[in-house]
Parts: C-alpha cells; structure tokens; sequence
C-alpha cells in the first residue's frame, strides 16, 4: 500500500508531546514509544496479548490517553511501547476520528458511512 505518517499530538497527566506516526492499518491499536509515555506519565491498566506478523506472541501493557489530529481530539487506548518501539498510529484510533487511508495517494480521508436500510 506504501508508507503512510501521520503529524499527531498526544496528552496525558504529566503533559503533551506532538508525534510522527506511522499509519499502520494491521494495527489494531496505536502504540507510543517508550520515551512518550513515560514523558507524559501514562500508566498501564491491563495487559494483552498480540501476535507479531511471524506469528510470535508477546504481551505488551495497555493504557489510554488523548489524541489531538487534524484539531479534533479524542480518547483512545494505546500500548505503552518498549525502548525500541516507534510510534505507530493504528485503525482503532482512525476509526475514531471517521478516518481511513487511500492506498492511492497515501492520504488519510474520510470514512464513507453506509446504513443498511431495515
């Protein structure tokens, strides 16, 4: 589909941190580097388990924070990344804001809505 980055800001208790995220629409969830969510004082409520494109298994810990983009901001939870971890922004998070990607121009849009008629 080609490599799709993404200028978002992110805020938790301790402050405010603005990001480059790569879009990545195999992930479930969006994932802050080490670095960011220590800096803005997130804390993990729970742990899930993933599979990794080879089909490894690791349990990364979850939390949550706000995300501002395109000056809209919502709350959405992330995995709270270790030291080697990149940001990463992924499809829950754009769902959120009605987002999806153009694999044509590699451009994030707007989600066409259908509803099924009754």
């Amino acid at each position: 589909m080609g490599i799709v980055y993404m200028r978002a800001a992110v805020a938790g208790p301790k402050g405010r941190e603005a990001l480059e995220f790569l879009v990545d629409t195999g992930s479930g969830y969006t994932l802050l580097p080490h670095r960011t969510w220590k800096k803005l004082g997130l804390k993990a409520d729970r742990t899930e388990r993933f599979r990794l494109a080879d089909g490894t298994p690791i349990d990364r810990k979850m939390s949550e924070c706000q995300i501002t983009l395109n000056d809209k901001t919502r709350h959405t939870p992330v995995i709270l990344g270790e030291k080697e971890d990149e940001a990463l922004l992924g499809v829950i998070t754009l769902e959120e804001f009605g987002l999806v990607v153009n694999p044509f121009t590699r451009q994030l849009q707007p989600m066409r809505l259908i509803l099924a008629k009754s």
